[in-house]
């Protein structure tokens, strides 16, 4: 397990909740009624509900800015880095951004906000519902230090969502190769889309290739798999699962979030 890794998170396998933003200014779905300030409520209620069932640590995320881009406009990062402003003093776990599908946003938003980690696709090559997609790690990483934030935990994607890899490489190989040349803290592994799960048989074989880094699911974990989840993966970033009705673009639900919590430290042992 990585030194980052296990500074942001012990050495419990955590699990991460997301708080997706709603429709960020600028994008198609975004509500110029209600404007930023209702982003923030919303995000106030979805953060109080998971800290109330004691998640390991929260992520945001700007899911619902669809169509997603693979350079995202800067009002974006900035509403974001404001949203979270306003939370910053409720936040009491550990917490991680998300700028879909930009990394060098990402890592500008963990550096302004005081992020403890960010999540991204880092490696690779992929056709796309966004178009042709070639993420650069090596720019990323330098431009988080440049930031004097070596301290972030990057914790990559490496089954990106909405794409497929034209590298042809098996999962394993192609997770063993960027944790060598790219230095990530954490590998995820996701199914083909926001909420599905990734299948049992990629976490068993990228996790048996990397048995001292971090291996988490990265979608698609429900109340009635976590447990077998958490026997094979080191954590799981969990978001759909904790809302109402299980519907992504629904409000966290806090039942819902506390009985995954309950059977998420029951399968650790808590």
């Amino acid at each position: 397990m990585t030194i980052k890794f296990r500074t942001v998170f012990g050495d419990k396998k955590p699990v991460i909740a997301m708080v997706h933003l709603s429709p960020l200014p600028g994008s198609p779905l975004y509500d110029p009624d209600g404007g930023v300030q209702a982003i923030v409520e919303a995000a106030r209620r979805d953060l109080r509900a998971l800290q109330a069932a004691d998640v390991d640590a929260v992520m945001f995320g700007n899911e619902n800015d669809r169509p997603y881009e693979l350079k995202v406009d800067t009002a974006s990062t900035a509403t974001m880095a404001y949203v979270i402003g306003q939370l910053r003093s409720e936040i009491e776990k550990p917490f991680g951004v998300n700028v879909l599908w930009d990394p060098m946003a990402s890592v500008a938003l963990a550096a302004a906000t005081g992020a403890s980690f960010l999540r991204e696709i880092l490696t690779g090559t992929y056709a796309s519902d966004m178009g042709p997609w070639t993420p650069n790690a090596g720019a990323a990483m330098r431009y988080r230090d440049r930031l004097h934030r070596p301290d972030v935990a990057m914790l990559a994607n490496v089954s990106a969502e909405f794409a497929y890899s034209l590298d042809r490489r098996e999962l394993s190989d192609r997770a063993r190769s960027a944790v060598f040349s790219s230095i990530p803290d954490a590998i995820l592994v996701s199914g083909a889309i926001t909420g599905e799960a990734a299948e049992m048989t990629d976490l068993i074989s990228v996790k048996k290739v990397l048995p001292t880094t971090p291996v988490l699911a990265n979608t698609g974990v429900k109340h009635a798999t976590v447990a077998d989840v958490l026997k094979v993966a080191d954590g799981c970033i969990v978001g759909s699962s904790l809302k109402v009705d299980g519907d992504t673009w629904k409000p966290v639900d806090p039942e819902r979030a506390a009985e995954f919590m309950r059977l998420a430290k029951a399968a650790r042992g808590d």
